[in-house]
């Protein structure tokens, strides 16, 4: 591999208004001599999204470094990010989300460690940073094991292989072989094609050296919807590739049985019934003092809320998770990226 090969960067974009420019600056900013084209694949917005891309486009239209889009009429990210392959040309692909930020040697690295390890995918850490009380709280919930459990790209660890990374800086010849992303997968896209990369022979590496900076949900709605349905399509995932689950995936579905449980006990039966809901209320308020340190008083207080939000809706959605999803997802099987673009 050339030491610096041009780079395609692809985003898929919606409703992005509050957090595309910046991500798009971060991009454009970074310390990597190699040649590189941003495309962005625009969803049906009803923000200023697609305005502010036509800007981008404008500005950079006789940059070395120029951003072009593509549009998305499906608003789903799996359909974006296959839009935004197929008109990219470059060797190297680099996954970035509307509302993530680059660390400044965030391509040059990953690069490297493309080069380094042979891998056919590498990604690092999802570095969850708010921007007020509530989407610190959150932060700190997805940065911490009580949290999301042992999860790597949430919450750092050493450099190796890994079942799935946050994003992802592919070797394009991987995602031809896959024939890209499934877009049958609305969630959970990442996970299924890092599988499928896996099971072909290819290696999936983690590095704490790569770095983007995420910011989270703003409402505790929207954080709901989010996590119910990474559960629901995670569920997808496991009925679609058999042995595809573990233990840290099936911990939020039994909790929110074990509660609905003692709850039902509880109310029906006898108080003792109240000890398991009352003992994830105590747990999850214990583990947020740590998570919480050098927060202010309004984000650590909400803190467990977050944590709630997120194990409650991803078991629910989990739990949720019709079989006909796996069904129409197995029909679906077919190639959505083609060689012959490169």
């Amino acid at each position: 591999m050339n030491a610096t090969p041009p780079v395609s960067v692809i985003m898929p974009v919606l409703n992005e208004e509050r957090h595309l420019r910046t991500s798009v600056r971060h991009i454009l900013e970074q310390e990597y001599d190699g040649e590189m084209e941003v495309v962005i694949a625009l969803g049906p917005s009803t923000d200023r999204t697609d305005e502010i891309a036509a800007e981008l486009v404008r500005e950079t239209a006789s940059d070395k470094r120029r951003v072009q889009t593509v549009p998305n009429p499906t608003g789903r990210t799996p359909a974006a990010l296959n839009a935004a392959i197929q008109a990219s040309t470059h060797p190297i692909v680099v996954r970035v989300d509307g509302h993530g930020m680059l660390s400044p040697n965030y391509i040059a690295t990953a690069v490297r460690l493309l080069e380094e390890t042979g891998a056919q995918n590498v990604g690092g850490i999802m570095h969850a940073e708010g921007e007020n009380a509530w989407e610190d709280a959150v932060a700190a919930a997805m940065t911490s094991k009580i949290g999301v459990g042992n999860a790597a790209f949430h919450t750092g660890g050493e450099a190796g292989p890994a079942e799935t990374v946050y994003l992802g800086v592919f070797r394009r010849e991987a995602l031809e072989q896959q024939g890209g992303y499934n877009v049958e997968f609305i969630r959970a896209q990442d996970w299924e094609l890092n599988f499928r990369i896996r099971e072909a022979g290819g290696l999936i590496w983690f590095s704490p050296e790569l770095r983007v900076q995420y910011r989270p949900r703003p409402s505790v709605k929207a954080l709901a919807k989010q996590y119910k349905d990474y559960g629901r399509w995670r569920h997808v995932v496991a009925r679609y590739h058999q042995g595809s689950i573990n233990l840290r995936y099936l911990a939020p579905p039994t909790a929110v049985v074990a509660i609905a449980a003692g709850l039902v006990v509880g109310a029906a039966l006898t108080p003792l019934g109240f000890v398991i809901p009352a003992g994830y209320l105590a747990a999850i308020t214990a583990g947020s003092l740590p998570a919480g340190k050098g927060l202010s008083l309004k984000a650590r207080l909400q803190i467990p809320v977050a944590l709630a939000t997120m194990h409650m809706s991803w078991g629910f959605g989990f739990l949720t998770s019709p079989r006909s999803l796996a069904k129409k997802v197995i029909a679906s099987r077919r190639p959505a990226v083609k060689a012959e673009r490169v």
